[in-house]
């Protein structure tokens, strides 16, 4: 038999977990009703464009939209150039990355707390001090209008980053697991690759996934290094279809914005038992 005083308590903490609940589902349909705003007028007509009051849902719904962003504007090449780009920077980013995060968390060195602060500092720099300077040094090299301009740059730009995350789940690795392969006779790189990386798998996804994404939204860099539409990404093609004839085909921006969208939402769809428990987890280690 529960006494009054705890059938109170817990009557207040159902309460408080459903004032939880509530307040959760609001915030989520806060955050989609933009995307949700963005797939309807995608598949609107040129002719709804500002109506007021705007429909909620289209009466004539069309897909020319789509077919329009890929034949008139080419978004398909663009797609392509970011696909290209951010793959080989990820890449990088989480080969050298996990290399340096090792080297960080298991050995012992001179000056590691330096390095660390190094590190965090540079990840701190905006974008806009390096575009000059970068460029200047890629018009000498003869970088300019090719992949090689934005993947040296952003593998720079997200790698200190990187390697503080992964640096994270090297650390909580027991160094128990290195000496039983030692004893095995394992040698340092059989150790590395078949003890240490499989247990900093979720770290190594969580900037894998952070990486791609960062590159995939990048716009400065690409619009600065290459001029010509041959090499720039997904961001510079949608902004350039803001001036073409004169008006903004809005409708089509929006349907060439979804397209550009649908890689990040499957890739965090498809990694998100990685990325929730990874983010959770390196959030609270190191």
């Amino acid at each position: 038999m529960q006494s009054p005083a705890m059938r109170f308590r817990m009557r207040g903490a159902q309460s408080r977990q459903t004032l939880i609940n509530i307040l959760g589902v609001s915030i989520g349909i806060l955050f989609l009703l933009p995307i949700m705003w963005l797939i309807i007028t995608s598949i609107s007509p040129s002719s709804a464009m500002g109506k007021y009051p705007p429909d909620l849902f289209p009466t004539h719904p069309t897909f020319s939209n789509y077919k329009d962003a890929f034949t008139s504007y080419s978004i398909g090449d663009f797609l392509l150039n970011s696909v290209i780009v951010d793959t080989a920077s990820t890449a990088l980013v989480v080969c050298l990355g996990s290399c340096a995060a090792y080297a960080l968390a298991r050995t012992r060195m001179r000056g590691k707390l330096s390095i660390l602060v190094a590190l965090l500092i540079v990840s701190t720099f905006p974008i806009v001090t390096v575009v000059a300077p970068l460029y200047a040094i890629f018009r000498a090299l003869g970088l300019l209008d090719s992949y090689q301009a934005l993947i040296i740059p952003y593998t720079a730009l997200h790698l200190p980053f990187a390697i503080w995350l992964m640096r994270n789940y090297f650390i909580t690795i027991p160094f128990e697991m290195e000496e039983s392969g030692q004893v095995d006779g394992a040698s340092a790189l059989r150790i590395i690759v078949q003890l240490i990386v499989p247990q900093a798998v979720p770290g190594i996804f969580v900037a894998a996934t952070l990486t791609f994404a960062a590159c995939w939204q990048e716009f400065l860099l690409s619009l600065s290094f290459n001029p010509v539409p041959g090499h720039q990404t997904v961001p510079v093609g949608i902004n350039l279809m803001t001036g073409y004839a004169g008006s903004v085909p809005y409708e089509t921006v929006f349907a060439a914005s979804v397209v550009a969208l649908l890689p990040i939402v499957i890739l965090v769809i498809g990694m998100r038992k990685w990325v929730i428990g990874g983010i959770g987890s390196g959030a609270v280690k190191g």
